[in-house]
């Protein structure tokens, strides 16, 4: 079974391109929504999509951590509100689950925008480059891994943010493994430009690595 974890805050707009993505699941799968508190419809939203709604502590960290103890599946695939899994992820998800290693490795998806920017490609393949040198997926590239190896992990924790950086690099990288499927993301949050959105991004992580507590690097992630 495969319990599918959205965290949730205002996702309203977003959240019904990214449900309709997921029809596609297997049999017998369950969506769960962790939902930090949202004051516009997105838990109307899911609950008209027939999904389950869990109400946490705001933040993705402690959303994340009250959606995988609600699932009930033997897998647990960790996906953000803005974004869309592209046609076939099931079967790449399939295939990841019927392998012989999987129960001990976890996967993500290629990061994708929906955006046809020139800027876009940029960032996309500089992406790649992240994750294969440094083994570094992010959250908005979804997470499969069972809920065995999740539990034995320490799960989530209740990170403001950098709570997707923490658990991979708990992973190691000897158990990520990189599909090649796509994981669209909205590109809205590069509004204010790619060059300036990426060196924020930048400076956050660096940050992290250099000690700062997630939560005053939540206040300049904004």
């Amino acid at each position: 079974m495969l319990s599918l974890v959205i965290p949730t805050l205002n996702a309203a707009s977003g959240l019904p391109t990214t449900l309709a993505a997921l029809g596609e699941r297997p049999a017998g799968s369950e969506i769960v929504i962790c939902d930090g508190g949202s004051g516009d419809g997105t838990v109307s939203i899911a609950q008209e999509q027939g999904v389950r709604v869990v109400t946490a502590p705001r933040g993705r960290g402690p959303q994340l951590i009250a959606g995988a103890q609600a699932a009930r599946g033997d897998w647990l695939l960790f996906l953000h509100a803005d974004t869309r899994l592209e046609a076939g992820w099931s079967r790449a998800v399939a295939d990841i689950c019927a392998s012989p290693a999987a129960a001990e490795r976890a996967a993500y998806f290629r990061f994708a925008l929906d955006d046809q920017s020139a800027a876009a490609r940029r960032l996309e393949a500089l992406v790649a480059v992240r994750c294969r040198l440094f083994a570094l997926p992010y959250g908005d590239q979804g997470l499969l891994i069972s809920a065995a190896l999740y539990r034995a992990l320490g799960g989530y924790r209740p990170l403001m943010l950098m709570e997707d950086v923490d658990l991979v690099r708990r992973l190691g990288r000897r158990r990520l493994h990189g599909l090649a499927h796509p994981a669209v993301t909205s590109a809205a949050r590069y509004r204010d430009g790619y060059v300036r959105r990426s060196a924020r991004n930048l400076a956050c992580l660096s940050l992290y690595f250099a000690g700062v507590a997630p939560a005053r690097i939540a206040r300049l992630y904004g």
